[in-house]
């Protein structure tokens, strides 16, 4: 029998620390419909840096996980399941892996109607009891999201059904960047990502080494903090790049970074589909990413951006100059990025794509009418 709106729903989450996914599912979180749901936030820890986000657009509930390996755990899984119960909650959306294994298994046992679970990770170098415990949770879900084609292809191949499968790109805020100043020369280049192994950092800097031969008035930000902060100091000083590259640690003011600069580079030895690029996109800048996960789906080569290999500093060194030498090129790139991503890879746009799969879900078993035709078809 259909029922009322706002529906209950829950959003399950590890914790608040920036991050890729964490922004995705916060914006999820703030801009889902209030008129059709009622939104609650489950998490393991509640800290972070962007907790307050979270606690201003909903109820937050903490389910204390400290490592699965603990005797505690199960007693926590249950006590999300009667929490489900007791809300009545009708969806439940985890984000990543652990928030997969923890809260999908759960809401099963509390007979949740839709369960949506996430794959953000294309490489995520998990174990293989890890992926394992995440594909048995995985059997407890009515879809899978992932943000990519590249990372559904993983879902596939680890034995996730087709049918099970459903792509949401990211979003991003398209109207939040100023123009660009086309007046300077491309010179300021800057990378936002989490400093770890993964992301890449220290082929940029070897890169970076070659570009300042070329374009001695080069600079380079990195924007994020992270474990790798010390060996990367250490790799700049050791390649005289001190004046050349800055470490900025975190920062809630990217968006001022990205409109200060003029390329942005991931030189990520793994990704999915990055928001960082979405980010750059839509502040109109030309990006230099590596050909790795989903970013070709999002960057095409020479028309939105340069895609380069992996792990290949003289590569990257060298789409990095022949932006710096051809200012219109850099140019012209930016501007197709922004209108490519404006077009297509918009916040509302990936809310509604949510929002009409939690209702076509509902509707399967009974709970809400169909959703309307321009909605499901988002």
């Amino acid at each position: 029998m259909p029922v009322t709106a706002p529906l209950p729903i829950a959003i399950v989450m590890p914790s608040f620390e920036p991050g890729g996914t964490e922004r995705q599912m916060i914006e999820l979180i703030r801009r889902l419909d209030r008129s059709r749901w009622q939104v609650h936030v489950a998490c393991f820890r509640r800290t972070g840096a962007w907790l307050a986000r979270v606690a201003d657009a909903a109820t937050i509930v903490e389910f204390p996980i400290r490592s699965f390996r603990r005797p505690d755990t199960l007693a926590q899984m249950m006590a999300l399941a009667r929490w489900c119960r007791d809300r009545r909650i009708v969806v439940v959306h985890t984000s990543d892996l652990p928030s997969n294994i923890f809260g999908l298994p759960a809401a099963a046992l509390a007979r949740v109607r839709v369960r949506i679970g996430n794959r953000r990770e294309v490489n995520p170098g998990r174990t293989l009891t890890e992926v394992s415990f995440q594909r048995a949770a995985f059997t407890c879900a009515h879809r899978i999201v992932a943000n990519c084609q590249a990372a559904a292809s993983r879902l596939l191949a680890e034995g996730v059904p087709r049918g099970k499968v459903r792509v949401i790109h990211n979003g991003v805020e398209v109207h939040s960047h100023r123009a660009p100043d086309r007046r300077v020369l491309p010179r300021r280049v800057v990378a936002v990502a989490n400093l770890r192994r993964e992301k890449g950092h220290d082929v940029l800097l070897r890169a970076a080494a070659d570009v300042v031969c070329a374009f001695p008035d080069a600079h380079v930000e990195l924007v994020g903090g992270g474990a790798e902060l010390q060996a990367l100091r250490t790799l700049a000083h050791e390649l005289g790049l001190e004046r050349v590259v800055s470490f900025l640690g975190h920062r809630e003011d990217v968006r001022s970074r990205l409109d200060a600069a003029d390329i942005f580079v991931l030189p990520s030895r793994s990704e999915a589909f990055p928001n960082a690029v979405l980010e750059a996109m839509a502040a109109g800048l030309p990006v230099i990413a590596s050909d790795v996960g989903g970013v070709r789906e999002v960057v095409r080569h020479a028309a939105t951006g340069l895609i380069v290999p992996p792990g290949d500093p003289v590569a990257l060194a060298s789409a990095i100059c022949r932006l710096m030498a051809d200012p219109p090129l850099a140019h012209g790139l930016g501007d197709a990025a922004r209108t490519e991503v404006t077009a297509r890879y918009s916040f509302d746009r990936m809310i509604d794509q949510f929002e009409a799969l939690y209702l076509t879900e509902l509707a399967r078993g009974g709970l809400v009418m169909p959703p309307e035709p321009a909605l499901a078809a988002s």
